[in-house]
């Protein structure tokens, strides 16, 4: 992504006190449209909808140098639907991002609104980068590929984060998300932990994650795989776990793709997925074939199609697309994703 840079005083406002200093701020985003259609085993959809591939979105993102190796960063990135003009994200105005902190020799610390752990090492395996698939035509950045049939945790609000520097290619990160509640610090909290192995070809990772509920009844989920890049095509596995105290949530999933360049600006994208509910009340399998095809126009403008197919056993209706349980969902995009 190609980013314009642009520099401020910081003695602007309430920093007139430290005239001399200066920080740096980047304006990023991405404008992302798509025609879709969808059959969800009752009735077919044709929408143009926005954010099919990355969601549509415009950051602001800077750094401080405060000596030492010491700097103080943030991050706040706005989520919209290019479609009609909306807020994304239940209409926060950075919903997808919100957050400040410090970083240097140690790591980095940042507090706020961000991506969980568990979300960024799902997302580094995705063939289809957490996009594309399992989305509903016409519900702007609905398409969320494997993470949505795999109810992988995304992001976290008033939330401490701790992330490693990459050592000898190890990585890892810690999270802890205030419930909030007064007198019982258990509820509505969530924790988070991730570690990752990214070098050479080989892309490898593990995470964690513990999501309460209001009474402090918890929803665990862990996440385990990774990527080789053999240069002719890069193999993806991955494979999550999800359960909870009172039982009502007991499902694996399992994902195997492959990304295949093809030429110097184009890619084929597939991937198989495998989702099985073992809880009594729905205990039923279903599964996902997906494939897709980017060709990038330029370093900030790629085109994009994708058709991805959902089956269901009679019980079963993973990522709650089709129409109703046992049923088929479909869905075909054709976009244009142009970044800034």
């Amino acid at each position: 992504m190609i980013k314009k840079s642009i520099f401020v005083l910081a003695s602007l406002g309430v920093c007139a006190g430290s005239a001399s200093a200066q920080s740096s701020v980047t304006i990023y985003g991405v404008v992302d449209m798509s025609i879709q259609h969808e059959n969800d085993g009752v009735r077919s959809k044709t929408a143009l909808d926005s954010g099919q591939f990355y969601g549509s979105r415009i950051g602001f993102k800077g750094s401080e140098d405060l000596g030492g190796g010491l700097k103080a960063n943030f991050v706040l990135e706005n989520g919209f639907n290019a479609d009609d003009g909306s807020l994304g994200q239940g209409s926060r105005l950075f919903g997808r991002a919100s957050w400040v902190g410090l970083s240097g020799d140690f790591g980095a610390v940042r507090v706020g609104r961000m991506s969980s752990p568990i979300f960024i090492v799902a997302d580094a395996i995705d063939p289809f980068d957490a996009g594309l698939t399992s989305g509903k035509a016409g519900q702007s950045t609905s398409t969320n590929g494997m993470l949505g049939i795999f109810r992988t945790a995304f992001r976290t609000d008033n939330t401490l984060t701790y992330n490693s520097n990459n050592i000898y290619g190890f990585s890892g990160a810690a999270a802890y998300t205030f419930g909030e509640t007064a007198g019982n610090t258990s509820a509505n909290r969530q924790i988070g932990l991730s570690l990752a192995y990214d070098k050479g070809p080989v892309y490898t990772g593990i995470a964690y994650q513990s999501v309460n509920d209001i009474f402090g009844n918890s929803t665990k989920q862990k996440l385990i795989g990774g990527t080789y890049n053999f240069g002719i095509a890069k193999a993806a596995l991955a494979y999550q776990k999800n359960s909870s105290d009172l039982q009502t949530v007991n499902n694996k999933n399992w994902m195997v793709g492959v990304t295949v360049p093809v030429g110097p600006a184009s890619k084929v994208l597939a991937s198989y997925i495998r989702s099985t509910d073992n809880t009594i009340a729905t205990a039923n399998s279903g599964s996902q074939w997906a494939l897709g095809y980017t060709y990038d126009m330029s370093k900030r403008t790629t085109l994009y199609t994708s058709y991805s197919g959902n089956s269901n056993q009679a019980r079963s209706n993973i990522g709650g697309l089709a129409a109703a349980n046992g049923l088929t969902d479909t869905l075909f995009n054709a976009g244009i994703r142009h970044k800034f």
